[in-house]
């Protein structure tokens, strides 16, 4: 581990590919890393592409890096996939999407499988961030796997939120039935170049003017194509107005602060629910008190305080 975190530091993107599949494998020494890589981060700003499958977010994400990197700027992707009901892999096709920047070293795209989880994020995804963060890169793209009414877990771990809508699909209504129109920071239109674009973007700033502002900021609406890059420079300039709008209100270090306060607290249910159900497998009092909950000798809230009361304090071994 010292080895890779030695050539992690030196840059070596090996490094960073090897340490992040010790993340998404949940390795034994993941948490050690976590720690090492926490005090490194905090510098790149996170950028999140949501919308329905076949919206073209993997090719309009290949033509917001291609930008980015005309200004010099680093960029890492995670692109989350689909994971395969049979072997649990991924197709990575955004990989075949975005093979223009395979040779560039400002640019480093990671494909995840969902591995079944909801929310339209991997599991590990907001500890790849960190590894990204850490590694240096200024921006981090997550691309969804394709939102959904249970897929909004991007707003918990994106600093801005773009959601990709295509015309001819009822996005519009869509975008209400998701809760996705709370979640967008900057709607993009995509295939605008299609009949139907000009309805869209129309639909969505009239629902906007329906909808109280987040923070004070209402997310502008930008027609796009990622097959001809008609708008995308506009799509990037409205990023970086809300980056700015952001960080001159102090948002930006607010949400920061309480995504810290959540992960902490997160971490310590996860870490205590894990104590109280090492305790089933163990005979003893948590499980003589589920039993008495199942006779209906004890009611369920009673025997639930006395389970905490004895994981804090257990029994001494004779």
């Amino acid at each position: 581990m010292e080895n890779i975190m030695t050539r992690f530091r030196a840059g070596e993107t090996r490094a960073l590919a090897r340490l992040i599949s010790l993340l998404e494998n949940q390795d034994p020494s993941h948490e050690d890393l976590l720690k090492d890589l926490f005090y490194l981060t905090g510098k790149a700003y996170v950028l999140g592409f949501t919308g329905s499958p076949g919206a073209g977010k993997s090719s309009l994400v290949d033509r917001v890096v291609k930008n980015l990197r005309l200004t010099g700027q680093t960029v890492g992707v995670i692109a989350v996939d689909p994971s395969s009901p049979f072997t649990g892999g991924a197709l990575l096709g955004d990989r075949v999407r975005m093979q223009e920047h395979a040779l560039d070293k400002g640019v480093f795209i990671r494909s995840m499988g969902t591995r079944g989880s909801l929310g339209g994020l991997a599991k590990t995804t907001k500890e790849v961030v960190k590894a990204m963060d850490a590694f240096g890169f200024d921006w981090v793209i997550i691309e969804t796997v394709g939102v959904g009414q249970a897929e909004l877990d991007i707003m918990h771990v994106a600093d801005s939120t773009v959601v990709v809508l295509t015309p001819g699909a009822g996005d519009a209504i869509q975008t209400i039935k998701a809760g996705i129109m709370e979640i967008a920071d900057v709607f993009a239109v995509n295939k605008c170049d299609l009949p139907g674009a000009d309805k869209v973007v129309t639909e969505v700033r009239l629902m906007l003017e329906q909808q109280p502002l987040q923070d004070g900021w209402k997310p502008p609406v930008t027609p796009v194509s990622s097959l001809t890059g008609q708008g995308v420079d506009d799509l990037v300039k409205e990023i970086y107005n809300h980056r700015a709008y952001l960080t001159d209100n102090n948002i930006l270090n607010s949400r920061r602060t309480e995504r810290m306060r959540a992960e902490t607290l997160d971490i310590a249910i996860y870490k205590w629910r894990q104590q109280v159900l090492s305790q089933l497998q163990l005979p003893g009092r948590v499980n003589e008190l589920l039993d008495k909950v199942a006779a209906r000798e004890t009611d369920p809230y009673t025997a639930a305080y006395k389970i905490l009361e004895h994981v804090k304090s257990p029994e001494p071994k004779c």
